[in-house]
């Protein structure tokens, strides 16, 4: 997103109209930093900003070393770091660009980081791990370019709650960093961002990690683990302090990985659900099963961890489909619907895996429209095509509504003729969408089943009254969900329930 002269002037004039019309409250600001302006630095501006300001960015290199730390927004009123183009404005060199510690309520957007030999962004709870970092939000902002080759991260988050990292790209990382490298942090989603040319990781999720969602993003040349989901953790950096795995509750859904050495590592970690990815070329093991982190008496072995709804496409070169280490519960993990394919020699496609495989797809072509061009959308005719089980996730790679139900493809894209909303509706199914969903939502079938439905929210507690439908054959139904606070929330009807998501 970028932004130009009319966008600045839009702030000025939305905030000059809200303070002529609410005398009686305290007023958001628009405080402009960079050359010729009041502040020289985003630190500075940071003094003096109050819940609800906009401190806007200008254009220029700015040097790092910006340590920001006990700021707060609200919920109703974030304090925005806003980049008037990320082209432009760019923080390089010196240890890092931005350090936030021991902050809340802050959006962060069209920045970029380069050069930087520590980290290029730092966002951390201070040390006082029962009071984290929460609700920050990373938005289009762009690293590149490392400028040192250790353990050096482009984003580094220690502490870190309710947050989301999207639209972001990560190219060329230190050979032994990150691009996003989390410690300790909780209840966050990773989503439409670019990974290209990693080092050690694109992602790790360590520490006592625990609900991420990583979703819709390119992992080309991800790293020795493209995603590490788990690590290995000094006692001390643990958040928090006596949790007993590294990581947990992860869902990794509707990605593309393109080589890397390994994309997928599970590494003492527990109910890690990698589904619906197409994964091409990996170049040593598809997947690592670790335990780094070794103590029977406190952590859990890594296990319990699933991987299902993925196509896996290699050739030859692929050393092993599995490397298993000491001290891990492989055999509890669960394979389901996946499609295997060798395409260079199709009969040698079937995985050699520490856990049996239900519905298993071996030696079938899965019919990408052009994988020359890095096109990996389904044809009509791809045996991936309706062979997925059913999952509780409900976007693909293009954000286009999975089905739930009886109609899920294998692979991070669905076939773009029968996932389009406008499209015909597979028979006997039943369509919720958008989900997430805002103010409303519509529920489409070619059933005669709609008769009644209800919502209950997720502790089971009726929230509408019955919504009585007369409509016979195909029927599209419109919910107003305006009432109803953000939350998971279960549509039940005659025949079917389905779970929404409103924001």
């Amino acid at each position: 997103m970028y932004y130009n002269s009319r966008f600045i002037e839009t702030i000025k004039r939305l905030c000059l109209i809200t303070l002529v019309a609410l005398p009686s409250i305290v007023f958001s600001a628009v405080i402009e930093v960079g050359p010729g302006k009041t502040y020289a630095t985003p630190q500075a501006a940071a003094l003096v900003a109050n819940p609800g300001d906009t401190i806007l960015i200008f254009p220029s290199i700015y040097s790092g070393g910006n340590f920001i730390s006990n700021l707060h927004g609200n919920e109703n009123q974030y304090i925005y770091f806003i980049g008037v183009d990320p082209e432009t404005v760019i923080f390089a060199g010196g240890t890092e660009g931005l350090h936030f510690s021991d902050i809340s309520y802050i959006h962060i957007e069209g920045l970029s980081f380069t050069g930087h030999t520590g980290n290029g962004m730092n966002i951390d709870d201070g040390g006082t791990f029962d009071t984290p970092t929460h609700h920050v939000r990373v938005i289009n902002c762009h690293f590149y370019d490392m400028g040192a080759q250790g353990n050096n991260d482009f984003l580094k988050m220690s502490g870190v709650d309710q947050f989301l990292v999207s639209e972001c790209s990560f190219v060329n990382a230190a050979d032994g960093g990150s691009g996003i490298d989390m410690v300790g942090c909780h209840d966050g989603k990773i989503a439409k961002c670019t990974f290209k040319d990693m080092g050690s990781n694109s992602i790790q999720a360590k520490g006592g990690t625990q609900f991420i969602e990583i979703t819709q993003n390119w992992f080309e040349d991800g790293g020795q683990r493209a995603l590490n989901l788990g690590g290995s953790t000094g006692l001390q950096f643990f958040r928090p302090q006596n949790a007993n795995f590294e990581a947990a509750d992860l869902d990794v859904y509707a990605n593309v990985f393109i080589r890397g050495w390994a994309p997928i590592a599970y590494v003492g970690s527990v109910r890690v659900h990698v589904v619906n990815n197409t994964i091409i070329d990996p170049e040593n093991w598809v997947m690592r099963i670790l335990q780094e982190t070794v103590d029977i008496n406190r952590f859990s072995p890594c296990g319990d961890n699933s991987f299902t709804n993925n196509i896996v496409y290699f050739d030859n070169t692929l050393s092993t489909f599995a490397n298993i280490g000491p001290n891990t519960n492989a055999a509890s993990f669960a394979f389901k619907n996946n499609l295997w394919y060798n395409y260079v020699n199709p009969s040698n496609s079937t995985p050699n895996l520490p856990a049996a495989e239900t519905n298993r797809i071996t030696g079938l072509d899965p019919l990408f429209v052009d994988a020359s061009t890095f096109d990996y959308t389904l044809t009509e005719n791809s045996p991936a095509v309706d062979k997925g089980t059913e999952t509780s996730y409900a976007t693909d790679f293009n954000g286009s509504i999975v089905p739930q139900g009886l109609s899920i493809d294998i692979g991070a894209f669905e076939l773009s003729i029968i996932s389009s909303i406008h499209s015909t509706v597979r028979k006997n199914e039943v369509l919720v969408y958008p989900i997430p969903c805002t103010t409303h939502c519509f529920i489409e079938s070619d059933q005669n089943a709609l008769k009644t439905l209800t919502i209950f929210d997720a502790n089971g507690r009726q929230v509408t009254h019955q919504v009585r439908i007369n409509q016979v054959g195909k029927q599209v139904v419109k919910l107003n969900l305006e009432q109803l606070q953000p939350g998971i929330y279960y549509i039940v009807a005659s025949g079917f329930s389905r779970k929404i998501v409103k924001i």
